[in-house]
């Protein structure tokens, strides 16, 4: 389920899909403030996905947008090339959960089964079920730049901006966002998602949409957490050349960033941001 922001005309979900109500009881200094209220809690659910009739991978997300999710992760994980290489998605309702059967290309489920993975369980588990790492450290290719530097004045306005499109969190505090900027700043697109891998999967999947694919060399990425290794490899894994991130990144996030020509940015917040790889694709 989604709904369109009618003045920045930024796509984003609906608080409706995502989030539940729930009777709590406050209290302040050990004494109890009211009787008991109702208030919004952040839903999760299973999600399994399934390829081409075999069950791959079931993780924990907030059940909106739900097909930009399998998407998302299966071209983040390299289970699919490009788009073109899925046929076909169908998003089913159980009592349990939601399970996408998708159907992709021949080749890909060849590969795919080589790939003997297990990913159940955990909310946002980057890396949770893979066997070696070399699963882990998949080669890509270096990420060409932005067509254009990037202002910083699009980076604050991005930023400011990220406040105000998150409907689910404003709700229930619980979490995180991925946006799509382009190079002016203004946020096209924005996915929620409990897990941040989940909510950065949520985004690549409608970027990569065949039926309006996002020229993702074009603008920026914003996270509103911190940025970890595999958030990095997640955007360079489709040409994204700029990942900004609300808290730190680690160590790793930034060699692999420098690695594969992603201008990663980090603390961004209020007036304020600090570039880590990569400055010269800065305005």
């Amino acid at each position: 389920m989604q709904a369109t922001d009618s003045v920045s005309g930024h796509d984003s979900a609906s608080p409706s899909c995502g989030a539940a109500k729930s009777v709590v009881r406050r209290y302040h200094a050990g004494q109890p403030v009211a009787g008991p209220e109702p208030d919004w809690l952040a839903q999760e659910m299973p999600l399994a996905l399934e390829y081409n009739g075999i069950s791959h991978a079931t993780v924990l997300a907030t059940p909106c947008d739900l097909e930009d999710l399998a998407l998302g992760f299966s071209l983040t994980e390299g289970i699919l090339r490009s788009p073109a290489d899925l046929h076909d998605m169908e998003l089913i309702e159980s009592e349990q959960g939601y399970i996408a059967q998708l159907t992709i290309a021949s080749a890909c489920f060849s590969q795919l089964k080589q790939r003997r993975r297990t990913l159940a369980g955990r909310t946002g588990c980057g890396l949770c079920g893979l066997e070696s790492l070399d699963d882990v450290v998949r080669p890509l290719p270096p990420v060409a730049g932005p067509r254009q530097p990037i202002a910083p004045a699009a980076i604050l306005r991005a930023m400011e901006a990220l406040k105000r499109v998150q409907p689910v969190h404003q709700l229930t505090g619980a979490t995180h966002a991925a946006a799509w900027a382009d190079s002016s700043g203004e946020i096209l697109h924005v996915r929620e998602d409990v897990g941040r891998h989940n909510a950065l999967d949520k985004l690549i999947g409608v970027l990569m949409q065949r039926r309006r694919q996002q020229d993702t060399a074009s603008g920026f990425v914003l996270i509103s957490s911190r940025a970890s290794f595999e958030m990095v490899q997640k955007a360079a894994s489709v040409g994204i050349p700029a990942v900004v991130a609300v808290s730190a990144p680690t160590h790793y996030a930034v060699q692999t960033a420098e690695g594969l020509g992603v201008m990663l940015i980090g603390f961004a917040r209020q007036q304020d941001f600090t570039v880590y790889t990569h400055p010269q694709h800065m305005a």
